[in-house]
C-alpha cells in the first residue's frame, strides 16, 4: 500500500511541471494546458490587446487547434478566452466597454434577443465594487450543456448565461471578423 501511494505521489510530481508550463506574453505566464468542464484544453494562441497603450492579454484555448472564427464555433466541447489584465481599471468602466463592444458586434436583427444578456453582463462587472488590477483575470468558459460562465479574479459570477448564440457574439467581440482587436484576434487564433 505505501509503495502504492509512493508511486501516486512521484506520477502527480512529474506531471505537475507538464500541466504547470507556461509562455510568456507581455510578461504575462499564460498557461499552455487548462481544464474547462473537466476537458483539457490546449492554448491555441494568446496575444496583446492595444488601445494607444497595452490593455491585456487574451489567450484562447480550444480542444482543437482554429484558425478562424468559423472553425471555432464548429469546434464541440468547452472553450475557454482569458483576459488577463495590464492596467488597472474600474470593473464598472470595464463592463460598460466590454458591453459597448458587443453591441457593435451583434447584428440589428438579433439585438432584442440579445438585450437581456447584454443588460445582466454589465450588472457582473458593475457589481465588483473594487477596481480590477494588473494581473487579474476575467474568463470567458463556454461548456456544453452548462452555458458560458464568467469568472472574475476566479471566481463564477452569478448563474450561467445559456444561451449559445450569446455565447458566440460574446466571442466575436475577440475573435470574430469586424473586431477592432485584429492583431490580437490573430495572435488568439495563431494566424502568422
Amino acid at each position: 500500500m505505501r509503495l502504492k501511494i509512493m508511486t501516486s505521489l512521484f506520477a502527480a510530481w512529474m506531471a505537475g511541471p507538464a500541466l504547470a508550463s507556461t509562455v510568456d506574453v507581455a510578461g504575462i505566464p499564460v498557461e499552455e494546458m487548462v481544464r474547462v468542464g473537466g476537458v483539457a484544453l490546449k492554448l491555441n494562441g494568446a496575444g496583446v490587446r492595444v488601445a494607444f497603450f497595452k490593455l491585456y492579454v487574451g489567450a484562447l484555448y480550444t480542444t482543437t487547434k482554429v484558425a478562424s472564427f468559423n472553425e471555432l464555433q464548429a469546434v464541440q466541447g468547452p472553450k475557454r478566452v482569458a483576459i488577463t489584465l495590464l492596467r488597472e481599471t474600474d470593473s464598472a468602466t470595464f463592463g460598460r466597454r466590454l458591453t459597448r463592444g458587443l453591441e457593435s458586434a451583434i447584428d440589428k436583427q438579433e439585438m432584442s434577443r440579445m438585450v437581456p444578456g447584454l443588460v445582466r453582463m454589465g450588472e457582473l462587472f458593475a457589481a465588483i465594487k473594487q477596481p480590477l488590477l494588473p494581473r487579474d483575470e476575467i474568463t470567458v468558459d463556454w461548456i456544453p450543456g452548462t452555458g458560458m460562465i464568467v469568472s472574475i479574479k476566479g471566481k463564477p459570477q452569478g448563474e450561467p448565461f445559456r444561451d449559445p448564440e450569446f455565447n458566440r457574439v460574446v466571442l466575436s467581440l475577440w475573435l470574430g471578423p469586424n473586431t477592432a482587436g485584429w492583431e490580437l484576434r490573430d495572435a488568439m487564433l495563431d494566424i502568422k
